[in-house]
This record gives C-alpha cells, sequence and structure tokens, in this order.
C-alpha cells in the first residue's frame, strides 16, 4: 500500500485558513498522512530517528507551509539540518539512498498576490524562484522534484476560495498518487 506524506511546518496552524482549508481538504484522501511537525516538536527538538523512519516509510513526500520572509518556515530548514543531513550525509547507504526516485511537492501559500511575486513586483522574484533552494535540496537527495502548488493572497481569500484552492490540492494529490501509466513496448 502506498502512502503520501504531508509535513505541515506552518506556527500558527491553528489560526491559519488557508493551510487548514488544504490540511482540511487531504485528510479526505486514502493512503495519506499528515504530519504537523510544529505540534510534534514544539521546543523544536526534532526526533531525526522517528522524521528518518517516516520518510523511508512514504511512497510520495509533500512539504507544505506559508512563506515567510522569502522562505520557509524555521522549523522547515531546522527539520532539514537535522534530518536530511543525517539521511543524506551521514547514513546514507541505510536511509538517504532508499528515497532515491521519490516525489517531492512542495504547497505553499503566500498572502501576498501572485503580481507582487514577479520581477516588476513588490517582491521581485517570483515563488518558483524562491523556492529553487528546496529545488535544488529534491536535487540532490534524489528526489523527484514536482510543479509547487502555489495559493497566493492566502490572508485575503474568502472561504469559497479557500475552498477551491483545497480542492485542486486533493486532486494534485491525487494525480501524484496516481500509477504512472504503462508504456507500450516499440
Amino acid at each position: 500500500m502506498t502512502k503520501t506524506l504531508i509535513l505541515l511546518f506552518h506556527p500558527h496552524f491553528a489560526d491559519s485558513r488557508a493551510n487548514r482549508a488544504l490540511a482540511e481538504a487531504a485528510r479526505q484522501l486514502p493512503r495519506l498522512e499528515i504530519v504537523d511537525l510544529h505540534a510534534l516538536y514544539p521546543d523544536g527538538q526534532i526526533d531525526a530517528d522517528a522524521e528518518a523512519a517516516r520518510l523511508v516509510a512514504a511512497d510520495r513526500i509533500v512539504l507544505q507551509f506559508p512563506i515567510q520572509w522569502y522562505s520557509t518556515p524555521p522549523l522547515l530548514k531546522a527539520w532539514q539540518d537535522v534530518v536530511l543531513t543525517r539521511m543524506f550525509y551521514l547514513d546514507y547507504e541505510t536511509e538517504g539512498a532508499r528515497l532515491a526516485g521519490r516525489p517531492l511537492l512542495v504547497a505553499a501559500t503566500a498572502g501576498n498576490v501572485e503580481t507582487a511575486y514577479t520581477a516588476g513586483g513588490v517582491n521581485l522574484f517570483t515563488l518558483k524562484e524562491l523556492l529553487r533552494p528546496l529545488q535544488a535540496t529534491a536535487h540532490r537527495c534524489g528526489l523527484a522534484w514536482v510543479e509547487p502548488f502555489l495559493v497566493y493572497d492566502a490572508r485575503r481569500a474568502d472561504d469559497e476560495a479557500l475552498e477551491a484552492a483545497g480542492d485542486y490540492y486533493a486532486s494534485r494529490l491525487r494525480r501524484l498518487a496516481a500509477p504512472e501509466p504503462a508504456t507500450a513496448a516499440a
């Protein structure tokens, strides 16, 4: 049985409308686990053994978080430092190599409108450009980078827009979990 693992990194998840709408839509899908890392590690002390085992048990990995100051939340960076350093520099043969080829989807929310994230916008860069360090990390870890799922204007979105975003997120997750079609032999 294959499983999608969503690692949720939101420092104030209880107050989040956008990330909560995405998580609620995802929870309706089969063979999916959502782990709220801030709830699990409120003191920031990450259990590398548990996190490495969680990743090895997953067939697909999703990092879900709000963009904060053009980057990921601090706990996600700390998680990368603890877990990925262990898996890919210290225990590559027994842990890191086992993740080769697994897809990695980033699901990120941004408080501003999409046009703010352009070369001429107030944020100067697109969200995809701001996510390049995660794409480089995926490449270095041998994970298959999947086109990111991005939600803009998350702070001002009404319930209908958030429901639509949740529905689209669920459909992206279903496609991510769908088996690859067999190719015909030539």
